[in-house]
């Protein structure tokens, strides 16, 4: 998944995205979803709050009722071509394989684009429509169906748009879309998206399985686990299913990157097992020079929380006075009895603020 561009913390609403649809300033479109899951329904929640007419259909009514409940679509649809000649846009929101298998049967002239994690295919598969946009947002989350389904989870996220055989009207119109639903679109070929993904995305989740799989053999080490074992196998807690199919839609980009780390882990062993501590001081300094030049540095302020009533509205009260860029947070609970300590992750300058805010609402820092 891609790193978030942080959202200012300024109470219930997080970020006041402008939607000119929704404000009057455009007639308002029309969008069909197929697949009203996690990212579906989570589409249809922010097209709706933009204006947008918004109908869902699934092939398990289940999902399609929970949207509905959810408002994430304003009417559900009986079959999978029921007013596509009415709609704007058509977005596909299956797994890849039911993207995949989907796009030969398609007849629309409606724009199509897709959130496939994988492109290629699904480019090669929708060659014969004649309005198409591939697509795919850098976002997700470790649930799954509409009950989970969120407006905001794509607020600050890439969306990548792939100009293979797409005209620049029908990306200008995608694009809208996405902005509307607070994303930020990219535009690219299908074969870079899959490479660059099978690094950033694909290649996390499969090592975030084998910790997991070594965990399992070792049971007794998860007793000592903290936070980066718990940051690193979150994904592990993503749908099998929708991630089997990525893995086998990607198998040659996959198959390239996991080849570059055995390579890389090769070389790890063979410096411990030689002892070559200058080399291994060097990569490790070298690796954390090049992380810290992904983003503005952070700082991790730890508060200590005790098993009281109001303790994470205390914090959110103290986010709010501080007005800080809240980048990431996370708990870890006591082992026995209530509490914990909250690690809540800011910007380095804005660190002293926060810890001010904390005290003056009564909490202890862990320096």
């Amino acid at each position: 998944m891609a790193i978030r561009q942080p959202h200012r913390f300024v109470g219930p609403t997080l970020s006041p995205y402008s939607h000119p649809l929704r404000d009057g300033g455009e007639m308002s479109k029309k969008v069909v979803i197929h697949g009203t899951g996690l990212m579906g329904a989570s589409i249809g929640l922010g097209l709706v709050d933009a204006g947008w007419e918004v109908f869902g259909w699934d092939p398990d009514p289940a999902a399609v009722a929970m949207s509905l409940k959810r408002g994430a679509i304003s009417r559900a649809l009986e079959s999978p071509t029921a007013d596509l000649d009415n709609a704007d846009v058509l977005v596909l929101a299956g797994p890849p394989s039911a993207t995949i298998d989907s796009l030969g049967d398609l007849d629309t002239d409606a724009v199509v684009t897709d959130i496939a994690s994988v492109k290629r295919p699904v480019v090669e598969a929708g060659a014969g429509l004649r309005r198409f946009v591939p697509g795919h947002p850098m976002a997700g989350s470790a649930s799954s169906g509409a009950d989970h389904a969120s407006a905001h989870l794509f607020h600050g996220a890439t969306w990548v748009l792939c100009d293979d055989t797409a005209g620049k009207e029908d990306i200008d119109l995608v694009k809208g879309m996405v902005s509307n639903l607070g994303a930020s679109p990219v535009v690219m070929s299908s074969a870079e998206h899959d490479e660059r993904v099978a690094l950033v995305s694909h290649l996390p989740r499969l090592l975030a399985s084998v910790l997991i799989e070594m965990a399992e053999q070792n049971p007794e080490a998860l007793h000592l686990s903290a936070g980066s074992f718990r940051d690193l196998t979150r994904v592990a807690g993503s749908e099998a299913g929708w991630w089997t199919d990525v893995f086998m839609a990607n198998q040659k980009a996959m198959a390239v990157t996991i080849n570059q780390l055995q390579g890389l882990l090769e070389r790890w062993k063979l410096d411990i097992a030689a002892g070559d501590r200058a080399s291994i001081n060097d990569r490790l300094e070298q690796t954390r020079e090049a992380r810290a030049g992904f983003g503005p540095s952070v700082a991790a302020v730890r508060v200590i929380l005790y098993d009281r009533p109001g303790e994470i509205g205390l914090v959110g009260r103290a986010l709010e006075q501080s007005e800080v860029d809240l980048r990431d947070l996370q708990i870890r609970h006591a082992e026995y009895g209530g509490g914990g300590v909250l690690t809540l992750s800011v910007a380095a300058a804005e660190a002293a603020a926060l810890k001010k805010a904390l005290a003056d609402n009564g909490f202890e820092i862990e320096e």
